[in-house]
């Protein structure tokens, strides 16, 4: 993926280092990992888990530092914030061209555990988007993760990690997630976890669809960039989590998709760039 020499995002806030104390209702990890099954990587969506189990509401946090950047001379961290600043440049666009506005995420670099409008976040629960303050938090220990366990280290499949976070961003202020957690609330666990795996795939479609943007506008794209990032989405389907973790598969508590619908999903977004080829809602088959 070319990417260096490309504008950096300023959205970018770094609290790695920092302490930053929690106060109010905060939802654990542990939670968040029993809600997800163990299927604690990649994708998460905190708040239509949280929903569920705590009865909604926002989560009100200490105060905390102000906000800092990341250092010029941190090349993971430069990395990070062009991404985001490239899925910036794709979505407003997009945005402008439907008579909308595209409010920008801010991406919160972490490491450990920090204080977040969903309750903890935590390293352990992977990259994950928060609709409540509308902010991408990620440890970037998240990348070594992806080296040892999936065996995945090209710079196209770290950025659909972010394109992905940012798909739900993308939901979230389209009104998609509020609509998805309403319909939760209403149906029952296996029905709700079947809302969220469309949730998902849908956020997989969108980071397609920013990969096509981006490429045919800034040509970002190198020869195998493209089989990485759906070496990733495979890696993380549940059915291969299930596997790994407990040697079976229950589909009824999937919530993310199996591989083959992550790839199939990610494919369909960026084979065209169409956004209304991502409506997983009303798919027939997923």
């Amino acid at each position: 993926m070319k990417w260096e020499g490309n504008r950096e995002s300023d959205n970018v806030e770094d609290r790695r280092g920092s302490g930053g104390g929690f106060g109010g209702r905060s939802i654990g990890i542990g939670t968040i990992v029993i809600a997800l099954l163990g299927s604690y990587f990649l994708g998460i969506n905190p708040a239509t888990i949280i929903s569920l189990l705590s009865g909604g509401g926002p989560v009100q946090m200490q105060s905390q530092e102000p906000a800092q950047g990341p250092p010029a001379n941190d090349q993971m961290a430069r990395f990070v914030a062009t991404v985001l600043a490239d899925t910036e440049d794709t979505w407003g666009p997009i945005f402008r061209a439907s008579g909308a506005n595209y409010i920008k995420p801010k991406l919160v670099l972490f490491t450990g555990q920090t204080p977040t409008a969903c309750g903890t976040g935590d390293t352990a629960s992977g990259p994950f988007y928060c609709p409540g303050d509308q902010k991408i938090y990620i440890d970037l220990a998240f990348y070594q993760t992806m080296r040892d366990r999936f065996r995945v280290s090209s710079d196209f499949a770290q950025a659909y990690v972010i394109a992905h976070e940012v798909g739900h961003h993308v939901q979230h202020i389209s009104g998609i997630t509020e609509k998805v957690e309403q319909a939760q609330r209403s149906g029952t666990q296996k029905q709700a976890n079947a809302i969220s795996v469309k949730l998902e795939l849908q956020a997989d479609c969108f980071a397609g669809v920013w990969a096509y943007h981006a490429n045919q506008a800034r040509s970002i794209l190198e020869d195998g960039d493209v089989e990485s990032a759906l070496k990733a989405a495979s890696a993380i389907g549940d059915d291969t989590l299930q596997k790994q973790a407990q040697g079976h598969v229950v589909p009824d508590s999937f919530t993310h998709g199996t591989s083959a619908q992550r790839v199939r999903w990610f494919q369909r977004g960026i084979e065209g760039g169409d956004l209304n080829s991502c409506n997983t809602f009303a798919a027939r088959q997923l």
